[in-house]
């Protein structure tokens, strides 16, 4: 028996639902394609580089390293468009409350705001490369004098530990103003 919906004749079909699924597919497809858009831009405005590998670095990296007085060329022009100046040097690590058994490096950096901006300072902001080449992530609440999460007015200056997992011998802190921000690398002394 053919069961049929008022006012329908008997050979016409309904009309096809449209697929929801699809549609949505399509959207997502569409957002993360917009996504990966906006950071092929963001890498090629940058310059792709992540300043930790070897040389004098461009951009920001050696921009800062001249205006510490390391480089033998004098380029005013890009002095002035440094924001951050960073110090390194080795410290001892001492553990916190929170630190587990194993064993951790710490450096004593010191950031400055030599900008007109303010600057976002966060420990997770930091990377530590040792003298194999090997990048440690900051490792949070180890150190007692962790650095600080700021805001740096311009002028003002910030110093704490910065740590890494393991026992290791610090080569260069690399530091990235926020997570997008240019990276800015100072050797440890």
């Amino acid at each position: 028996m053919n069961q049929q919906q008022p006012n329908q004749h008997p050979l016409q079909q309904p009309p096809k639902k449209r697929g929801v699924g699809k549609i949505v597919g399509i959207g997502c497809a569409g957002v993360f394609g917009l996504f990966v858009l906006i950071g092929a831009l963001g890498a090629a405005v940058s310059g792709g580089s992540d300043g930790s590998g070897g040389g004098n670095g461009g951009g920001k990296v050696g921009a800062a390293q001249e205006a510490r007085g390391t480089s033998s060329d004098s380029k005013p022009e890009v002095e002035a468009q440094v924001p951050v100046t960073l110090s390194a040097e080795k410290a001892a690590f001492v553990k916190s409350l929170l630190a587990d058994g194993t064993e951790h490096t710490s450096v004593l950096v010191t950031v400055a705001n030599s900008g007109d901006q303010e600057v976002d300072v966060n420990p997770l902001y930091f990377a530590i490369t040792d003298t194999n080449g090997t990048k440690h992530a900051a490792e949070l609440a180890a150190d007692e004098n962790q650095i600080d999460t700021v805001k740096l007015a311009p002028g003002e200056n910030i110093s704490g530990s910065v740590t890494g997992k393991g026992s290791f011998t610090p080569k260069h802190v690399t530091f990235t103003d926020g997570f997008l921000g240019d990276p800015i690398r100072a050797d440890v002394s």
